[in-house]
């Protein structure tokens, strides 16, 4: 097909008629050409989501259901009150709000947690939000879920010092809380227990889900959320294989793995003493692993792994490019993975804080001691 003038012109030379493209030719190149590559890049893209839409799940709006304690309004109310109750401690200074802040990313932004008679704990507090959707609680998965984690705390020496026994004489000294465990668990002739306690709380934890991530937004097909430098990121975060231990709906939580895969990081970040999920256990295999950490609202929840030792989120990936992957991540890429799990922060819980029932007489009063055998 011949084309016509306004497309092309001819010039002459000396060894005759030259075709010469115009400025409009190249014009309609350059279009043809950007259009390609925008449909390169959306295929790219969409292909990422299709990886993403297989490897991760969105937070839901509301708590999932509980297959072995059915939740309630009085109980999930009485659970929040018995979150932020410091009586549950034997010093009357330490609630579970303390090492897990709702209002700083459900965690205490401690190396390690600061408990009874300042006392500092072994591990970094995890953080209790979206905490439900883990396989198991604590960083070696020794309570298999919210409940038997609720327990731990109130009874270790270097956390909240208390007992059962003294926990449930606190609360049945304190007539509110009385009748507000009979109405939570209307089934039972002597409803104020221990592990009564226990599912209160984890009712009120299992609504600690923070939803609405610009990532779970992308995840349900607004590609717009994520802009291009964040695509780029979780295009690594997939192909590097950080995915491979951080994915569902948590983007971890889901198994154990060993902290030095490739290669172990130094004694600061990995202490030799603290053997992971191996005390749990006594399997040589679980030696030096842990609960794969939450990514979910990652940005809110520093210094990260087990020992805390690591602030920057920047290096925190950069050591697990090297001990995990065996990959030296250049500067580009971990920024673009840290851009991309800084789009993993949620619509944070909107807790009210509660005014606490007033103690009696018959309340246990505090007792700030600590023991010889405690401070070593």
């Amino acid at each position: 097909m011949a084309v016509g003038p306004t497309y092309t012109e001819y010039t002459r030379s000396a060894s005759g008629r030259k075709l010469i493209a115009s400025p409009k030719i190249k014009t309609v190149k350059t279009i043809i050409l950007s259009l390609a590559l925008a449909a390169s890049a959306l295929a790219d893209d969409a292909a990422v989501l299709r990886k993403s839409q297989g490897l991760f799940k969105p937070v839901p709006a509301s708590a999932p259901a509980l297959k072995s304690n059915p939740s309630n309004p009085s109980k999930v109310e009485l659970g929040k009150l018995l979150f932020f109750d410091p009586r549950l401690s034997s010093s009357w200074l330490i609630s579970c709000n303390t090492c897990h802040n709702l209002a700083l990313g459900g965690v205490d932004l401690m190396e390690t947690a600061i408990g009874h008679g300042w006392q500092k704990g072994p591990r970094n507090s995890p953080t209790v939000l979206n905490a439900v959707f883990n396989m198991a609680q604590f960083w070696d998965g020794r309570a298999k879920d919210l409940k038997e984690q609720a327990m731990g705390p109130v009874q270790a020496a270097v956390e909240m010092n208390s007992t059962p026994d003294r926990s449930v004489r606190t609360l049945k000294s304190i007539p509110e809380y009385v009748a507000r465990f009979r109405k939570s668990f209307p089934q039972e002739n002597d409803a104020v227990t221990f592990e009564n306690m226990a599912l209160a709380i984890e009712s009120f934890e299992a609504t600690l889900v923070t939803p609405n991530a610009r990532f779970d937004q992308y995840l349900m097909g607004k590609t717009a959320a994520l802009d291009a430098s964040e695509k780029h990121g979780l295009d690594l975060f997939i192909g590097k294989g950080c995915a491979n231990c951080h994915a569902g709906v948590n983007l971890g939580g889901t198994a154990y793995f060993p902290f030095g895969v490739v290669e172990k990081p130094g004694a600061d970040i990995l202490p030799a003493g603290d053997h992971g999920r191996f005390t749990v256990t006594k399997a040589a295999k679980d030696e030096y692993s842990f609960k794969s950490p939450s990514l979910r609202n990652i940005e809110l929840t520093a210094p990260y792994f087990h020992s805390g030792k690591v602030w920057g989120l920047r290096e925190a990936v950069a050591v697990m490019g090297s001990s995990q992957l065996g990959a030296k991540l250049s500067d580009a890429d971990s920024d673009a993975i840290v851009a991309f799990l800084k789009t993993l922060t949620g619509t944070q819980p909107k807790v009210d804080y509660p005014i606490l029932p007033v103690h009696t007489k018959d309340t246990p009063l505090p007792d700030v001691r600590v023991s010889p055998a405690a401070r070593h």
